[in-house]
């Protein structure tokens, strides 16, 4: 079940205060086998040029955070993908520590091997991409030295 866009957006708005109260040790989690983890991912507005932080699931695969462009099973892509796609720049939150990456869509063979990944551990992601008709972009967060 695709849980309500406003449960989902006070879950988020929930999150970011429990992030900001706890310097980020409560509000991020690395994934396990079982389960995604959870980041913040701050972009560059593509039309405003503010700073976007957003909770995101993911999952790592070696020293990339991979993370999926959902937006819920909308037909839209989210802002922070957007984004991103102006300005790949952006800076991982995790564990209280913060990570500057460069972004990428996923190469054909990753997608293949990491959207599963997110199936197997959140089914709501196969509900997702059964909800629109766009292809669900998996995304690559690459750290880059600064």
């Amino acid at each position: 079940m695709i849980v309500p866009r406003p449960l989902l957006r006070a879950y988020w708005a929930l999150h970011k205060t429990l992030d900001r109260v706890s310097g980020g040790r409560l509000s991020t989690v690395r994934p396990s086998a079982s389960r995604l983890g959870v980041l913040f991912l701050t972009t560059t507005g593509h039309r405003t040029g503010q700073p976007r932080r957003n909770g995101l699931y993911f999952v790592e695969d070696g020293p990339t955070y991979v993370v999926v462009a959902s937006n819920a099973g909308a037909g839209v892509e989210p802002a922070w993908w957007r984004n991103l796609q102006a300005k790949p720049e952006g800076t991982v939150e995790l564990g209280g520590r913060a990570t500057q990456v460069r972004a990428r869509p996923a190469t054909p063979d990753e997608n293949e091997r990491l959207w599963p990944e997110f199936v197997r551990r959140d089914r709501t992601f196969s509900e997702y991409q059964r909800a629109t008709t766009r292809s669900i972009p998996v995304v690559i967060l690459e750290p880059r030295s600064t």
